[in-house]
């Protein structure tokens, strides 16, 4: 990729006269990765695996205490002068087998070196294990022996027989969940509820306990060991694990694979098995396990175990198909060849990758993985603090010392005492010190574009909903929906047969009337008055019956377009006073309306805005400004429509007691703003969308602390 590695180290004189050589109890085989032969080399003592190409194995088996570091690299030198590795990479390589309690010293110091590098080990992982308390291990029993009673009964499920079975299964519990989508996401609303947790638990521990013996038996399959299953405290709670680490030791990468994806295979034949207990039983605590299994042994374990972005399955596998052992590490030994190469100048430092291409993909992993694991233990940390907080503060502290604290001392040590950087430690203490002074400085005082977003719909400014004044059959409709339309034009016609026949007899009642009126002018004039007040009311009755027929004709009652997407279904159909038959729009004007959220109030208050763009789901490329931004002085609680919340699938948490879903959870504030429609663009009234609220720039630091400090106080009151 680079320049070839240097062949001279300043630091050779501490391991030069060193007599040391390979523990006789040292386990090797040859593997094949990415079509390249390495050296694995197996410490039974700990069950743990060194891999070396082999150029640095042609190295590593010539040492013995009978004979000198330099004396054993001169000679390779001689032998392969191409490939022989460089005095630094000797360095590296004797430290590496040192920690790994593989190096063989002379017989006299040799027992005590062995205890004393052990222990060291264990405190090494101790103090891992201190600083990772969210998956804190304990190891408890040895599997081997009951994996081996057992394996001759399990190996029909381990082989094509259960293969097809698996298929079979996976396949039926498919299409039961097809079947019964919509059942299944009605109970998932509630798969967090404190009463459904402890069930949740349950299914968690029994899917993982299956999870971790699928890897456990198929590693003992193809011949592996597994000597240690223990508790792991996932975020303190405790679920099992089993070490297959030995699968390392398989030739054939598919066996290795395979081991690495058991687990998550066995779960999610636990999930189709749980399916069907779940579909065929009724309300109970059966029914509920198995819900809760579905759920564990199907999302969790794809979105978690499979995401090779975090240290579980997934990432063995990805690290197995690419052919880069331990690529967490090798990732980040390339973002630190870099830094050393181009950053402090080291000529010497030899890259961790082989190609361009290579170091591009690490450089890429290094980063992704890191950024995107420090978000997921932020999740976590609020998750654990939201339901214990004196806990997920302390979590909160032991993170911040083991990613903040520690890797700040562990580079000043390094600045200060690495003899890597013997000839460059000015340079290196300069640049690193002007990289932390530029980025601080950059994030205080460089103001950066600012802007924050809301969820709204668009509404026509003026438009009005169209309700029927009268009961009536359907008969025709005078206008095609979504259409233009005009004040005063006829929509549809109603018959209503029964208002005939009230129209004629309320006339009929008014002719007897008059009959009578005109009797009592001559014999009963007493009667006048009584007559004379029956004859208005039936007068008004008329007039209301024939108002009625007139309603018969529903009319625009404005100009613009009648929306009524179901319109042409309620043809004869009988409809009541009151009926919603769509709305009339004003399509030359419409306004969005944004719902705030209170943490960007203070925004709204406190800048002055710059602008304001509009942009709908699916359609990044169309954007609509919007002026004459005005906001609502006073907190809201009830949506502008139904549509943004959580019910109708909108972005806005909604209360758990409002069965229409149009109040929300929090108070909010309404923006409103006029919306600049351009020449041949339609818009649809109702339809939601994203308003984008641009501020005057800032730079990132103080947003970041204000952002935390607004969910620290929402949150925890604080």
């Amino acid at each position: 990729m680079s320049e070839a590695p240097a062949t001279f180290s300043e630091s050779w004189y501490r391991v030069a006269r060193e007599r040391l050589g390979l523990r006789p109890s040292v386990q090797v085989q040859r593997q094949s990765y990415r079509g390249e032969r390495w050296i694995v080399l197996r410490n039974p003592f700990s069950n743990q695996f060194f891999r070396l190409r082999p150029a640095a194995y042609e190295f590593v088996a010539r040492l013995s205490p009978r004979r000198t570091v330099e004396e054993v690299w001169k000679e390779c030198l001689e032998r392969f002068p191409d490939d022989a590795p460089g005095q630094e990479a000797v360095i590296q390589l004797l430290s590496q087998l040192y920690h790994a309690n593989l190096l063989q010293y002379e017989a006299a110091t040799d027992a005590a070196q062995l205890f004393k590098r052990y222990e060291k080990t264990r405190q090494r992982e101790v103090r891992a294990r201190l600083l990772n308390i969210m998956f804190a291990r304990i190891p408890l029993l040895d599997p081997d022996r009951f994996l081996v009673r057992t394996l001759p009964v399990m190996k029909w499920f381990l082989g094509g027989a259960g293969a097809v079975l698996w298929l079979a299964v996976v396949g039926g519990a498919l299409k039961v969940v097809a079947d019964n989508f919509t059942a299944l996401r009605n109970q998932a609303e509630g798969v967090l509820d404190p009463n459904n947790l402890l069930l949740l638990y349950a299914g968690l521990v029994i899917s993982k306990t299956l999870h971790e013996f699928g890897h456990a038996f198929f590693c003992r399959k193809f011949g592996g060991e597994v000597h240690t299953m223990g508790i792991l405290f996932m975020i303190f709670t405790p679920i099992p694990y089993v070490d297959a680490t030995s699968a390392w030791s398989f030739r054939e990468r598919w066996k290795r694979v395979l081991v690495g994806l058991a687990g998550v295979l066995v779960e999610v034949f636990v999930a189709g098995l749980a399916t069907f207990v779940w579909v065929n039983t009724g309300q109970g605590a059966l029914h509920s396990v198995a819900f809760n299994m579905m759920i564990v042994a199907s999302v969790s374990t794809v979105v978690f175990n499979l995401n090779p972005l975090l240290r579980f399955d997934g990432y063995y596998i990805l690290s197995d198909l690419v052919g880069i052992p331990n690529l967490s590490q090798k990732a980040l030994r390339q973002l630190r060849y870099w830094a050393e190469r181009f950053l402090y100048g080291l000529k010497q430092t030899e890259p961790p990758a082989g190609a361009r291409r290579e170091a591009f993909w690490l450089g890429v992993f290094g980063v992704t993985s890191s950024v995107y694991r420090v978000f997921v233990f932020g999740g976590i940390l609020l998750l654990v603090a939201d339901r214990f907080l004196l806990i997920g503060i302390l979590m909160a502290a032991v993170c911040a010392v083991a990613w903040v604290a520690v890797p700040m001392v562990r580079l000043v040590i390094y600045l200060a005492s690495s003899p890597q950087l013997e000839r460059q430690r000015p340079r290196a203490v300069a640049v690193t010190a002007g990289l932390a002074a530029g980025l601080l400085l950059f994030l205080q005082f460089v103001p950066l574009p600012c802007h924050f977003r809301a969820p709204g719909i668009v509404r026509g400014r003026q438009w009005t909903e169209l309700h029927n004044q009268t009961a009536g059959r359907v008969g025709r409709l005078a206008a095609e929906p979504g259409g233009l339309v005009h004040a005063g034009q006829p929509l549809l016609t109603l018959e209503n047969r029964e208002l005939e026949l009230q129209l004629a007899a309320a006339r009929a009642e008014l002719t007897e009337v008059d009959v009578r009126l005109r009797n009592a002018l001559q014999a009963a004039i007493p009667n006048l008055k009584p007559l004379q007040a029956l004859r208005e009311s039936k007068a008004e009755k008329i007039v209301q019956l024939e108002a009625d027929r007139e309603a018969l004709t529903v009319r625009a009652g404005q100009d613009g377009i009648w929306v009524a997407p179901r319109a042409n279904e309620l043809v004869g159909r009988w409809i009541v006073r009151g009926a919603e038959l769509g709305i009339l729009v004003d399509s030359a004007d419409f306004e969005f309306q944004a719902v705030v959220s209170q943490e960007d109030g203070d925004r709204l208050f406190a800048s002055a805005l710059q602008g304001a763009e509009l942009r709908f789901r699916g359609e990044s490329g169309h954007r609509l400004r919007v002026r004459e931004v005005a906001v609502v002085p006073a907190e809201q609680r009830n949506l502008p429509s139904p549509a943004l919340g959580w019910l109708a699938g909108g972005p806005v948490r909604t209360a758990v007691d409002d069965p229409r879903g149009q109040r929300a959870a929090e108070p909010f504030f309404e923006v409103r703003g006029r919306i600049e429609q351009p020449a041949g663009a339609t818009l649809l009234h109702g339809r939601s969308g994203i308003l984008r609220f641009d501020l005057p720039a800032e730079p990132l630091l103080p947003r970041w602390g204000r952002a935390l400090w607004q969910l620290l106080q929402r949150r925890y009151q604080i």
